[in-house]
């Protein structure tokens, strides 16, 4: 069985497979490494950045199979990179909104690398429609999901968010974390139930209980499933097969995520709502 993650970054219940059986341990195993010869978490994001510019240049050649292969170990090597800067970013205790922005935008960017490498290859108006919506579809959903996820964690220990939080910084940083944030707001009655409750840890357990469905369904949207989404589209020998994928079906996984997750919150809102009154009431009885 694959263990948690020490530092108790990452509830194993809703990551898939590949990052608990491959992603997650190699990170691990190259965290010391990094540690040692004093790496920072920005410098590992920059290298995962040219490991995926890499894997864009063998995915220009999709023609060949052979260079589509080495497009997907490339891009194995890039998602390993990208869990690597989180650990040693935690490990040293460097996370900083700055850090974050670039992480993001370092995800971000191996994408548009890939997408505008496949679009050049085939060079019509429709291809460049389709790697232009494809791109920005990944953006938004891959936005809502790490912000689901993040807010899954915080949730599961017991700790509310008294208020969507304001963004700070530059005013990239400030775009960057005010669209991560959006569904803070949407979401603040459950962190107003579980601020409010007696144990909110107790209540961040149940609520973990029930979330996990809707989070492992929305895993679908995590990096691994598109980097392995391109390859078999490359290997297929039709890159529109991906963008069709990032268009259609991974943005109908947002939306029903997305509405699974807030019923999941509105159930306990509603069930604290119906026991206050009775509770108020037994109080004033006595």
């Amino acid at each position: 069985m694959t263990v948690a993650p020490p530092d108790g970054s990452r509830d194993r219940r809703i990551e898939i497979p590949s990052n608990l059986w491959l992603i997650h341990p190699a990170g691990r195993a190259l965290l010391p490494v990094a540690l040692a010869r004093g790496i920072s978490a920005n410098a590992v994001s920059v290298a995962g950045l040219c490991l995926g510019g890499a894997a864009a240049f063998a995915y220009a050649q999709w023609h060949s199979w052979a260079l589509a292969l080495v497009g997907l170990v490339l891009s194995i090597g890039w998602l390993i990179a990208d869990g690597l800067d989180g650990m040693v970013a935690r490990a040293t205790k460097t996370a900083s909104p700055l850090g974050r922005m670039l992480d993001g935008l370092c995800d971000h960017g191996v994408f548009a690398l890939i997408y505008t490498a496949l679009a050049i290859t085939i060079d019509t108006p429709e291809g460049w429609i389709l790697a232009f919506a494809a791109g920005g579809a990944h953006a938004v959903q891959s936005n809502m999901y790490e912000g689901e996820r993040s807010r899954f964690h915080r949730r599961i220990k017991g700790v509310a968010l008294e208020a969507p939080p304001v963004p700070t910084g530059n005013a990239l940083v400030r775009f960057y974390d005010g669209v991560a944030g959006s569904i803070d707001r949407i979401a603040m009655p459950f962190e107003h139930t579980l601020g409010q409750s007696s144990d909110p840890v107790a209540l961040g357990t149940l609520y973990g209980a029930r979330a996990v469905a809707p989070l492992r369904f929305m895993a679908l949207l995590t990096a691994n499933v598109r980097v392995w989404a391109i390859f078999v589209a490359c290997f297929a020998g039709n890159p529109r097969i991906f963008w069709w994928f990032e268009i259609v079906p991974l943005t109908l996984v947002a939306i029903v995520g997305l509405v699974w997750h807030r019923r999941v919150e509105r159930a306990f809102v509603r069930r604290t709502s119906a026991t206050r009154p009775k509770t108020a009431s037994r109080m004033h009885l006595s």
